[in-house]
């Protein structure tokens, strides 16, 4: 069987080929010819541009064995293209490769991803590439019969003052966030174009809506990130800084001289908000998608069939800075700056669809945070 999973660099794709290949010893990797040792690095070697994937360096070392598997080789094998191999906006070069590698199963986790300042900043390209890439998968998956399809969204699909928690049947019921609502369009669109398939085309493609993700893997850029990943960022900065003077002070007095520290958080840190950790999220993808057809009907309908992925616990942005301060050993002040503007006031997803289909998260908030930490330290 031939998975394609596209995005497999970014955050959630790294992750679900972590536990995709974790899950089976026997499973391959099949890159193009001229990405091999690309592919090798992304999931390997490459520290400050992809993270690495534990439990995978015997499956990746025979990498060029693999590439061209004999006919009675029955193993799962992985398909994987980096952006610059395929362009998941140029349909013409989705068509070809459909046409050619003809998957079983395609995970959809490719998109353009980032935090409040970004979708503020580049609302043009969120709308447009996420819709270019649903588009143009989800329609040439069904050209090239393929068999499975499961669709990533995001929690920004409910209208900003949902009730809480959010349930499924809250879809188009409201107005959306603002800041973010290219994006949600895109996203809600691409539920959408799964079940307008499976209506017209009896294909069977699924959606699974994740809560704020974070974990290894995770875009650490100090403007176009999320939440957790630039207090991530910003709180070590500050410690290391904390650090430099002290010790500068200890070299140039014997007197410690008193010093002031803070990091400045965006909003008033009342929102709630909940976190996913990225492995919880691919293992219940993996189980979204390979639940029998009759279960997973049994348990939606055929225009509000995505399920909600998530922990069904949130917490304040100030507790969760004050949690990531303690995980990465900064010790100063945190303020908040109540003019920046918050985003919606709460995010809880009701996942009781999810539970009831046998799957629950397995890994702490504060726990996946120092996992985050580690990444984050690892790749510099």
């Amino acid at each position: 069987m031939k998975i394609y999973i596209a995005g497999h660099r970014g955050m959630v794709g790294s992750a679900i080929v972590r536990h995709l290949l974790n899950s089976s010893a026997q499973s391959q990797v099949l890159s193009s010819q001229s990405s091999l040792r690309t592919q090798h690095s992304a999931l390997s070697t490459e520290k400050n541009t992809q993270p690495k994937v534990p439990g995978t360096q015997n499956q990746i070392k025979g990498i060029n064995a693999i590439h061209n598997p004999q006919p009675t080789d029955h193993r799962p094998q992985l398909l994987l293209r980096t952006h610059s191999e395929l362009d998941l906006t140029n349909q013409q070069a989705v068509r070809d490769f459909f046409e050619s590698e003809k998957p079983d199963q395609v995970y959809l986790a490719a998109a353009k991803v980032g935090g409040i300042h970004a979708n503020n900043t580049y609302p043009a390209e969120f709308i447009y590439q996420n819709m270019m890439i649903e588009a143009n998968v989800i329609h040439e998956a069904y050209r090239a019969g393929v068999k499975k399809l499961l669709f990533l969204g995001s929690s920004c699909i409910y209208p900003r003052m949902v009730p809480q928690p959010m349930r499924e049947d809250a879809l188009l019921t409201g107005t959306l966030e603002p800041t973010n609502e290219p994006y949600a369009i895109a996203k809600i669109a691409g539920i959408k174009l799964c079940e307008s398939y499976n209506r017209q085309y009896g294909t069977d493609y699924r959606s699974v809506m994740p809560t704020n993700l974070y974990g290894i893997g995770d875009n650490y850029h100090p403007e176009n990130s999320h939440v957790i990943p630039a207090l991530i960022r910003r709180f070590h900065e500050a410690k290391i800084s904390m650090e430099s003077t002290t010790h500068s002070l200890q070299l140039t007095s014997h007197v410690p001289r008193p010093t002031s520290h803070s990091v400045t958080i965006w909003g008033t840190g009342t929102p709630r908000r909940e976190f996913l950790n990225v492995d919880d999220m691919a293992a219940a993808s993996i189980h979204v998608m390979n639940l029998d057809k009759a279960i997973y009907d049994a348990h939606t309908q055929p225009m509000l069939s995505h399920i909600n992925v998530g922990t069904g616990e949130d917490v304040t942005i100030k507790e969760l800075a004050e949690t990531i301060a303690e995980v990465t050993g900064y010790t100063g002040n945190i303020e908040f700056d109540p003019t920046k503007p918050d985003g919606t006031p709460r995010k809880l997803m009701d996942s009781t669809r999810l539970r009831s289909l046998g799957w629950e998260p397995k890994i702490g908030l504060k726990e996946g945070l120092k996992a985050a930490y580690a990444d984050f330290l690892e790749r510099g």
